[in-house]
This record gives structure tokens, sequence and C-alpha cells, in this order.
């Protein structure tokens, strides 16, 4: 995926025109899709989804978050290969997007659940990281805020209506923020790299034919890693297997694995 999106002239979706400044193809809809057929592959972790999960500590998530979110400057900015004004867009656009995205969550969650929290908070925010991720280099502020809005909610919906409809146990909702917010960024680069401050397109290029190019690298990246993650997950299981036994799995794999245990201070 790297090759293909990045590297230049001959590379299929660089020649189709493709723009991921930071890799929302490369990594987030990759890891994204990846992660879904694992789950789908793996089946679901024992007592789901009958048996709370709750989070381990919302603190260390909140903490987690926070360095996650400082570090994606140096993620989306230091794409531009320079201390320059196009990094400089790029750190104040990731500002906005996750902003907008983490209050959307909320929101959305509020309206939805009569409550809103710190975890949906964490998470919106993190779905409008991913999405700003392809359009960081290329849109202005304005389209940032959309792309966050538009990732928040869509996130949400991804992470709980569409994971609880289908079924399937994605523990850390990465196929709900990471797929589903990369590819809400990846298509919506090709509306605002071109309208509301963004830097343009190449000439000749019209908004629909940008559009066009994004969805289809989106597409393409489902089809590449869905085909290929599933047949390396059963040539891994064919071998070594991909789970542990039931009783493993009840004792925990820090202790049936690594004969580590966790003490509580």
């Amino acid at each position: 995926m790297t090759h293909m999106v990045w590297s230049g002239d001959g590379a299929l979706m660089w020649d189709w025109g493709v723009l991921d400044f930071a890799g929302g193809t490369v990594v987030h809809i990759n890891a994204g899709i990846a992660g879904l057929v694992a789950a789908l592959v793996m089946g679901k972790r024992k007592g789901y989804p009958t048996t709370a999960m709750p989070p381990h500590s919302l603190a260390l998530t909140v903490v987690g978050a926070s360095m996650l979110w400082v570090g994606w400057f140096g993620f989306n900015a230091g794409s531009a290969v320079a201390a320059n004004g196009t990094a400089g867009m790029a750190m104040l656009v990731t500002q906005i997007a996750t902003a907008a995205a983490a209050l959307a969550w909320m929101f959305s969650e509020w309206a939805s659940h009569g409550k809103p929290s710190v975890l949906g908070i964490v998470s919106g925010a993190v779905g409008g990281l991913v999405a700003i991720t392809p359009a960081s280099g290329t849109v202005g502020p304005a389209g940032a805020l959309i792309i966050g809005l538009a990732s928040g909610f869509l996130c949400f919906l991804a992470a709980t209506k569409l994971k609880r409809a289908l079924g399937y146990d994605d523990s850390l909702d990465v196929f709900g923020v990471h797929a589903v917010g990369g590819i809400v960024g990846a298509i919506l680069t090709g509306v605002f790299a071109a309208t509301l401050g963004g830097v343009g397109l190449a000439e000749g290029v019209t908004i629909p034919q940008q559009v066009w190019v994004q969805t289809k690298s989106v597409l393409f990246t489902i089809v590449f890693t869905g085909v290929l993650s599933f047949v390396i997950l059963k040539i891994v299981d064919a071998t070594v297997g991909l789970r542990v036994s039931s009783e493993q799995e009840t004792e925990g794999l820090d202790l049936a694995l690594h004969d580590e245990r966790a003490y509580n201070a």
C-alpha cells in the first residue's frame, strides 16, 4: 500500500492521482479492514457480548489519547518533510478536525443514550485524527471542521449501531474508528482540497473527478487488504494457530503466555 500510494510515477494509486497526505489509505483503511477481517476469522471473545467488558482504566485511556493527539501533530505535519506553511496548516487542521470530531461523537452519544461520556469523547477524537490524516496537507480550516464533524458522527454510528447490528467483536473499534474514519477522510479530501480554503486540485481535475479517484482508492484498499488479510490469517491458523485455549483465555494472556501479572499500587 505504501508503494502504491507514495512511491511516485509508475505506482498504481500515485498514477491515479490519489491525495493521501499522511496515510488515510496506507495506514487507517488498511489497518481497519485488516482488523475487521481478523475479528471475523478469529471469532468472538469468550463471553462476548453477554459479559460486560468495560475499559480497565478511563484515566489511562484519557492519558493515552492525549499523548496520541499530541503525537499526531508530528505524524501529520511531519509528512510535509519541512518546517513550512504546509506543515503549519497540517497542524492547524489536525487540531480543528480532532476537536470537532470529539464534540460530534459526544453530542451523538448524548442524543442517543441520554448521557455523554469521556470514553465517547476520546473515541471521537481518535476518529477525527484518523479522518484528517489523508486531508491534512490539502484542506483548509473550514474543510477540516466539516471532516471532523462528519467523522465523529459516522464513526459513532459504525462503532455502536453497525457493530451491534452485525454482531462482530471488534474490541477496540478498529473498523468503526480507523476504517470508517479513514474512508470519510479519504473521500472528503476530494471535496475540500479544492473548496473552503483548500490548496486546490491538479490542473484540469474537477471535484467530481477527484472524489471518484479517492473513492476508487478506498474500494481498492478494502478489497486488496481484505483478501490478503484473510489469506494470511488462514495460513497462520493452519501453522501456529490464531487462538489460545479456552482455559488460557479465561486465565488471561498476560499470565498464560508471559507469566506476567499486573499489581495494583
